[in-house]
């Protein structure tokens, strides 16, 4: 089965060590997130995981989106949005994409895989976009938008243009993170129409995460148009009733298979046991094997450990 991660990796920037690095420091060109992100990239690739990605490590996910996007800040860590929602004149993730697919290649030849393709054995780095409807109902909205809806929609259009330029990079699929829609606040046809418009005319797979429990929700997520819906299984077990007896239209699910809130690292039997009950309701075809979700807040060790136990189980099912 393949494997992936949600996204988030335990940030550790690092001060300039070497001569170079304290020169370009002096300079002022110094990214002391750069090592932070190889680090990542490392990590992820010889724990075994077969698509990776950036780590997110220079900020949480909500930040990293509201500090680049027109109409969008951060206030006092708080997402406001201020007025008109435009795109980002330039990438906003797109430089460190190319960072991780600099450093993953150097490592393994294999992540230049240019197959975009969800097919076991194919490895590469996916993009990953914080959807629209959880990034504003996580703002205070302070000025021009009056609905919500309409503030989604525009942020829907400015994050289409970044998952086209996460597609022109390399990325073998895109991965939007919406956890705010099982929440039940958000409108789902709404939620579902925005993502309609991020990856219209994209060429690549896409996947939608929605973490906590989404039992109320997950007929609905089967109907937006993407190819995978990954969801958070070891934290939440319930959700397992979710894939009984269900038509899921082609999509393939991404399961995650151990906890992120804490930093026990499960044993090989608690993912296997799990991962097999997931085999036995949908089949080991149609699933990707992953964390329940971003792991930012984790220890290092911990993040490596269980990255690692989760490659090793899948590997051998």
């Amino acid at each position: 089965m393949l494997t992936t991660v949600v996204g988030s990796y335990p940030p550790i920037p690092q001060e300039p060590k070497t001569f170079k690095d304290k020169f370009l420091n002096i300079l002022g060109a110094y990214d002391n997130y750069k090592p932070a992100i190889a680090l990542a990239v490392s990590d992820q690739i010889k724990a075994g995981v077969d698509i990776i990605s950036d780590g997110q490590v220079r900020a949480g996910m909500l930040e990293i989106f509201a500090n680049a996007i027109p109409g969008m800040m951060v206030e006092d860590k708080t997402p406001k949005i201020v007025g008109k929602i435009r795109p980002s004149p330039a990438s906003i993730c797109g430089e460190d994409f190319k960072y991780t697919l600099k450093i993953a290649q150097n490592i393994s030849k294999d992540y230049g895989n240019s197959k975009k393709t969800l097919k076991e054995g194919v490895k590469g780095v996916k993009g990953i976009i914080t959807g629209p409807s959880t990034l504003v109902f996580s703002s205070r909205i302070e000025g021009f938008y009056k609905k919500k809806d309409d503030a989604i929609i525009d942020l829907a259009y400015a994050l289409k243009e970044e998952a086209h330029y996460l597609e022109d990079a390399g990325a073998i699929y895109i991965q939007i993170d919406e956890p705010f829609i099982s929440t039940g606040m958000v409108n789902i046809s709404t939620a579902k129409k925005a993502i309609e418009i991020i990856i219209k005319d994209l060429s690549i797979p896409v996947g939608l995460h929605v973490c906590g429990d989404v039992t109320s929700v997950f007929d609905q997520l089967l109907i937006f148009p993407v190819d995978i819906i990954d969801c958070e299984f070891a934290g939440i077990p319930g959700n397992m009733k979710a894939l009984q007896n269900v038509n899921f239209h082609g999509k393939k699910i991404g399961f995650g298979c151990f906890d992120t809130k804490n930093d026990r690292v499960e044993t090989k039997e608690e993912i296997e046991n799990l991962i097999k009950k997931g085999i036995d309701l949908i089949g080991s075809e149609n699933m990707i094997i992953d964390p329940d979700c971003g792991m930012r807040m984790r220890s290092h060790d911990s993040a490596f450990k269980k990255l690692k136990t989760m490659v090793k189980v899948a590997k051998t099912l």
